[in-house]
């Protein structure tokens, strides 16, 4: 999240830039609160949080959402060294030795994508 972003925001924008879709492209799995008052913005709630260790003495907050896209035509940042899409069984199968959360994280996307939505 950069200094003049809020959450939703800093989403948005590391959305596209990590795959190239478009907010209208895209369906955030989440949820924000239905309030309204001088200078308030409800902000979209994550699906979940962690801390976790970069580059020490460093430790990330990262605040974790699910997206669900209108086309499967992706672009692969320069951040990475591969983007595809998995299925439950390739991403159970241990042969790309995903790291335990990915894994965690992945299912729990697919199961809430597939789970009709109001």
């Amino acid at each position: 999240m950069e200094l003049n972003e809020d959450p939703d925001q800093a989403l948005f924008r590391e959305i596209t830039e990590e795959t190239g879709y478009k907010p209208n492209e895209i369906e955030v799995l989440s949820s924000k609160p239905k309030v309204s008052g001088p200078g308030l913005k409800p902000l979209l709630t994550p699906n979940y949080m962690d801390a976790h260790d970069a580059n020490a003495p460093h430790r990330h907050i990262a605040l974790v959402y699910f997206i669900k896209v209108s086309h499967d035509k992706h672009v692969k940042s320069d951040e990475h060294l591969d983007a595809r899409w998995f299925t439950v069984d390739e991403l159970e199968s241990g042969e790309y030795k995903l790291p335990a959360d990915t894994i965690f994280f992945a299912k729990e996307a697919i199961k809430l994508a597939s789970t009709p939505r109001p």
